[in-house]
């Protein structure tokens, strides 16, 4: 019988999951699995909890939540030197991370894709002494994932995202960044940057249209200082993918990133308060296991042109 840890955020997203547990059981018991499931509290309890299920031979662990949740698991495994694949049930605000990996939030779907035990090795990121699996990034609308009020974020998802951002416009300007990525030095006013792992952030599925999960690579992508109107013009075009030829936006890869300011400026990791500038970061190829579909993810060719 294989056995899993199941960890799970009880006030993710619309903090339904905790009705869809005993479904959850009972398909996988079905399949000869045994769950072990914790519930997350606070933080820094996180690495108490995953060590302490050290004791058991697990086959996997099982994460239910959204980004922030995923993160905050994946760092303390690695903190712990815990190698096992991990299974993404997505139930949070925010999934961009198994959105990009094309994994559904029906339980039944969920536990066969686990219990058919198919996994692929994807890359991580690391951001001076953290890690992340989807997105590092700073500058306008970056971090209101952990600003907006979480009363809001319960009741309108990603809507309250979107306006937490528009409250910000008025006030926010250009900050002076030397970006080095590779052999590549940009010295800018930036309005925002994001180094992607995945390609998916803030459900745009189109912002990094070269980004692969396990090329060994990450994906920058850099807007530089531009008016609000144009801003607001690149902002809408993220829905096409237009965006990249937009004249104050730069897209490059590369697997080594630093970043620095005279000013003070947070980053965000994964939708979680990151550290401040400066930042190195750099891709790990191929560093952590996900249940994942035996099937190719395409990527549609990106059309149009905004100048």
């Amino acid at each position: 019988m294989k056995i899993f840890l199941l960890i799970y955020n009880p006030a993710a997203g619309d903090s339904y999951f905790k009705y869809r547990l005993d479904s959850l059981v009972e398909h996988m018991q079905k399949q000869q699995c045994l769950l072990i499931p914790i519930r997350t509290g606070r933080k820094e309890d996180t690495l108490a909890l995953l060590n302490s299920t050290r004791q058991y031979e697990l086959d996997g662990i099982l994460i239910s939540g959204g980004d922030g949740t995923i993160h905050e698991i994946v760092n303390a495994m690695f903190e712990l030197g815990i190698d096992l694949p991990i299974g993404i049930i997505p139930s949070g605000t925010s999934n961009d991370l198994a959105s990009f990996l094309r994994l559904e939030k029906d339980v039944e779907a969920c536990a066969a894709l686990f219990t058919n035990g198919f996994t692929r090795v994807i890359d991580v990121g690391t951001v001076n002494d953290r890690y992340f699996l989807n997105v590092a990034s700073a500058g306008l609308l970056t971090g209101v994932a952990h600003t907006a009020d979480r009363t809001m974020k319960n009741t309108l998802g990603k809507v309250a995202y979107y306006l937490k951002g528009i409250e910000e416009l008025p006030r926010f300007r250009a900050i002076n960044m030397c970006i080095r990525a590779d052999d590549i030095t940009i010295t800018s006013e930036v309005m925002l940057f994001l180094v992607m792992n995945g390609g998916t952030v803030g459900s745009f599925d189109r912002i990094a249209p070269q980004a692969r999960i396990d090329d060994g690579k990450l994906d920058l992508l850099i807007v530089h200082r531009c008016s609000l109107p144009e801003l607001a013009r690149i902002l809408i075009s993220l829905l096409s993918g237009a965006h990249i030829n937009h004249k104050a936006v730069q897209y490059l890869q590369a697997s080594h990133i630093s970043i620095e300011s005279d000013e003070l400026v947070e980053s965000d990791l994964d939708g979680e308060l990151g550290p401040a500038l400066p930042l190195t970061i750099t891709a790990l190829s191929k560093r952590l296991r996900v249940f994942s579909p035996n099937r190719p993810i395409h990527y549609k060719k990106i059309t149009g042109l905004i100048k």
